[in-house]
C-alpha cells in the first residue's frame, strides 16, 4: 500500500513522511480494512476509495494545524472519531501532540483501542463516551477541537464550547456546504481566524477548513464561576 500512498500524491502534500510514518499509516489502513468487512466502521469501501477518502482527506489538515497550534504539545480532542480519522493520522505524524479521541459507540472504540496499542500510540486517549458528558468532566481541558462529518457546524460548536481553553480552537474540516452552514453559526459567539481551501491530490471534490475560536466563555465555565 506504500506505493499506492505514493502514487495518490502524499508526498505532494508537503508533509515530509517518514518510512515508519508510511509503515503505520499503511498498517492503520490495513487494520480499517479488516474491521471495516466485520464491523462497519465507515460507509466507504475499497482500498483505493479508503486512501483517498479518508487517510488523505484527514492529515491534508496538517500544514493549517501546524500553523495555528504554537503551543509545542497541544491538547486536542476529536469529536465522533469513529474509526480513528483524523485523529489517529494525525498521532502518527505529530507525536509530540496529544490526542483524546471521543466516541460513544462501542464497536467504534474497541477499534480505537486496538490500533492504539498495535502502532504503540502513547500519545492517543480513547474516551468510550458521549461528547456532552466528557465536557461536564473535563471542561476546559483542551486547546484545540477537530471533527470530520461529524454534525452540523453548529452543533459541532456548541459541544466543542465548553471542552475548549481560553482562546481554543475549532478546526472543522468541511465540504461544498461551508458556506451554508456558517450562516448558521452566531459570529457574537464565534470568530472566524482562516477559512483555507484543502488540497486533496486526485480529488476533485471541494475540501475546506474553517477555523474558529470563541468569543464567549462556556455557560459551564460562567457556571463555575458564579459558584
Amino acid at each position: 500500500m506504500s506505493e499506492d500512498l505514493v502514487a495518490l500524491g502524499i508526498q505532494e502534500l508537503g508533509l515530509d513522511l517518514s518510512p515508519e510514518n508510511i509503515a503505520n499509516l499503511d498498517i492503520f489502513l490495513h487494520e480499517m480494512g479488516r474491521w471495516n468487512r466485520v464491523h462497519n466502521l465507515t460507509a466507504i469501501e475499497g482500498e483505493q476509495e479508503s486512501i483517498r477518502l479518508h487517510l488523505i482527506d484527514s492529515i491534508a489538515v496538517l500544514p493549517v494545524m501546524r500553523q495555528f497550534l504554537s503551543t509545542p504539545s497541544p491538547h486536542i480532542a476529536d469529536l465522533g472519531s469513529g474509526g480513528g480519522l483524523p485523529a489517529i493520522p494525525i498521532a502518527i505524524l505529530q507525536p509530540e501532540w496529544r490526542l483524546t479521541l471521543i466516541e460513544a459507540v462501542r464497536k467504534k472504540t474497541a477499534f480505537l483501542q486496538h490500533v492504539r496499542g498495535k502502532l504503540k500510540l502513547k500519545n492517543v486517549e480513547i474516551l468510550s463516551d458521549r461528547v456532552e458528558n466528557v465536557a461536564l468532566q473535563q471542561p476546559a481541558q483542551y486547546d484545540a477541537v477537530i471533527s470530520r462529518a461529524f454534525t452540523s457546524l453548529a452543533r459541532f460548536l456548541e459541544l466543542s464550547l465548553p471542552l475548549l481553553k481560553p482562546n481554543g480552537l475549532v478546526f472543522a474540516m468541511k465540504g461544498k456546504k461551508a458556506d451554508e452552514e456558517m450562516l448558521e453559526v452566531s459570529m457574537n459567539d464565534w470568530r472566524l481566524v482562516a477559512d483555507e481551501p484543502l488540497y486533496i491530490p486526485n480529488l476533485a471534490a471541494e475540501r475546506r477548513l474553517l477555523l474558529l475560536t470563541p468569543v464567549r466563555k462556556s455557560p459551564l465555565l460562567e457556571q463555575d464561576c458564579r459558584d
